[in-house]
């Protein structure tokens, strides 16, 4: 039995499944800004919708209730969307979004990818960003998660193997190569101590990503002018800490010493991002 139900039967031509959906890492609301980005750039329909009471803990992520002068008017659900439209230039693409399943991971995932391939999508790129020892004031750098050396080498990777707890897009990732379809994580790497305030950076590099991996028409204009504030804010605050503007050199020189990750750098040596994390957040805060 499947957990959706098909709502629009439209047509895409060899589209790109995009997927960010929440609950998982979002460090500096990367990929939540990345697609808030996407989805006011096009206009999407709603193609199927997933059973909520099937596959989300609704007193973990519970239903709105909206209240107008004592007077209870409704509750307004979560709810998994598989979203279809067009870019800019006429290419398809697909959006996978809302909350990340709680339960009954297998059959959602098969269920996506069967979705998908009545679509005919072509690629899955899921979108994501994670706390990670660099400067705010280099490049934002994205990671891949793939499903094929190729893939993982045209994003960028963190050298060496890890075990880490998996969100679904990993298990979508699992799901789409053993359908023969190609499939990547992105992932931003956020600076640690900015990871807890909204980093625009990031989702520019997000949405630079969907189109040099997905061949996708997207601008990336606006998160890169609210990048370039944010960065002048960070700055003013590291400039009124000798501690903080020599944890940012020390990035500085190790991300420009070793552009490949391969020195054996051990991120344990830096200091904690905590306390400048809190700091920027009170310091934005007064900033308004």
């Amino acid at each position: 039995m499947s957990l959706y139900e098909r709502r629009a039967d439209i047509t895409v031509d060899a589209p790109v499944l995009i997927v960010a959906m929440e609950g998982w890492i979002d460090a500096g609301l990367g990929a939540g800004a990345a697609l808030a980005s996407v989805m006011a750039q096009v206009d999407t329909e709603v193609v199927a919708t997933f059973d909520g009471d099937a596959l989300i803990d609704q007193r973990a992520r519970r239903p709105v209730l909206r209240i107008v002068n004592g007077v209870n008017e409704g509750l307004t659900w979560p709810e998994i969307q598989l979203r279809a439209g067009h870019d800019a230039a006429g290419k398809g693409l697909v959006l996978l979004v809302g909350p990340e399943p709680d339960v009954r991971w297998r059959g959602f995932t098969a269920d996506v990818v069967a979705l998908s391939t009545q679509l005919g999508v072509r690629m899955m790129l899921g979108l994501g960003a994670f706390p990670a020892p660099v400067p705010h004031t280099r490049p934002t750098r994205l990671a891949a998660t793939a499903t094929d050396t190729e893939l993982a080498a045209r994003v960028g990777f963190m050298p060496g193997g890890i075990e880490v707890p998996a969100g679904i897009e990993a298990a979508l990732e699992v799901a789409f190569a053993e359908a023969g379809v190609p499939a990547v994580g992105l992932w931003a790497r956020v600076p640690h101590y900015a990871a807890a305030m909204p980093y625009p950076a990031a989702a520019a590099a997000l949405i630079d990503g969907l189109v040099d991996i997905g061949g996708l028409t997207l601008s990336a204009a606006d998160l890169r002018e609210a990048a370039e504030r944010t960065t002048g804010q960070i700055d003013e605050l590291i400039a009124n800490s000798e501690e903080h503007q020599a944890m940012v050199t020390q990035l500085e020189s190790q991300i420009d010493a070793t552009e490949n990750e391969q020195s054996g750098f051990d991120p344990s040596t830096l200091p904690s991002g905590d306390e400048i994390a809190a700091e920027l957040e009170r310091f934005l805060r007064g900033q308004g």
